[in-house]
């Protein structure tokens, strides 16, 4: 957020209520340096506000938006023709997908339906709702579903990145691969990064973005190293974008024995159309401002977060709440 050479922006925890619950966030109010005179504006409101959102979700399981219009993307339905099976009424499930917090009883009956198993139940249920083409368009895509192959690419996706329930700890976003892929194939191709200047490249954009949004970018989780921040199981992560062609890797030989791996475009380009306009601005700011660091520089310019500083003992998982005290890049 820019803002005046006299405006700073404060941030204190503070407690705040949604439906009869208190929440702690880190409360943003921009403060006027030459007046004492504190505000917020429309961009910090929304900030403090989704931190709230994030935690009650988190706290009850209701899935995030990107979860709920991928649940009903996977049986080929309308967001009107889902409400309508669901009995949300006519725009439940629009409104759900544009941001509006389900109750706990709809985000949990939400979460079930990705099972298509229980989807199918449903469908059975409300035969006489739907007409025949529908339910055989409904019914080819849970049989896909029940095929085996959705399993696996959920055992996959546990495999690399360990637990992907959305928390403070992954920017609450549920990590994908494809978005890890595209991130790792842009900073590849601007860049050429070796791996320890990948980590702190990934680690910039997702807290950075999450400074500013509330959100991650990938939904890695991080942990503190004797090197800095970096994602939690970045070995598995990097051999996977390899093997599924995201990047290229070059063995580079430092002599005595020394080897490290540097990342190269592998030829397929950067798709950026998972990403929001936002998304994408955080990368090429990253690009521009960790990018012209050296490794040495990087290290030492992360070892001076305290998102590093105070887990790095015990190797710690990072809260992304950590993001919103980042050093000005």
């Amino acid at each position: 957020m820019a803002t005046a050479p006299n405006i700073t922006i404060e941030r204190t925890k503070q407690t705040f209520q949604f439906r009869g619950e208190a929440f702690e966030i880190v409360y943003h109010v921009c403060v006027d340096q030459e007046t004492g005179e504190r505000f917020t504006t429309d961009e910090l409101d929304q900030l403090n506000l989704i931190q709230v959102h994030n935690q009650y979700r988190a706290k009850y399981g209701i899935p995030f938006v990107d979860e709920i219009k991928a649940i009903r993307e996977q049986y080929g339905l309308t967001a009107a023709k889902m409400s309508e099976i669901l009995g949300f009424g006519t725009n439940g499930y629009k409104n759900y997908e544009n941001g509006e917090i389900p109750s706990i009883p709809h985000g949990r009956y939400i979460q079930l339906i990705k099972d298509p198993q229980e989807f199918y139940k449903l469908i059975e249920l409300n035969r006489k709702e739907l007409s025949e083409e529908e339910i055989e368009k409904i019914n080819k895509k849970v049989k896909q579903r029940l095929s085996g192959w959705e399993q696996t690419d959920t055992l996959e996706a546990s495999f690399i990145f360990g637990d992907t329930t959305p928390s403070e700890f992954n920017g609450y976003r549920k990590p994908v691969i494809e978005r890890v892929g595209q991130m790792a194939a842009f900073f590849a191709e601007k860049l050429r990064p070796f791996t320890t200047k990948l980590n702190k490249l990934l680690f910039y954009a997702d807290f950075l973005h999450y400074r500013k949004t509330g959100y991650s970018i990938s939904g890695l989780n991080y942990i503190a190293i004797k090197h800095g921040p970096v994602p939690k199981k970045y070995g598995t992560i990097y051999s996977s974008l390899y093997e599924k062609g995201y990047v290229d890797l070059n063995i580079v030989d430092f002599g005595d024995g020394i080897e490290g791996e540097q990342f190269l475009p592998s030829g397929k380009g950067v798709d950026w159309s998972d990403f929001t306009e936002d998304e994408i601005v955080t990368l090429k700011e990253v690009v521009q401002s960790v990018g012209p660091k050296n490794t040495k520089q990087i290290v030492d310019f992360s070892h001076q977060e305290f998102a590093w500083k105070h887990n790095v003992n015990d190797r710690s998982p990072i809260s992304y709440d950590y993001g919103f005290y980042l050093q000005p890049l």
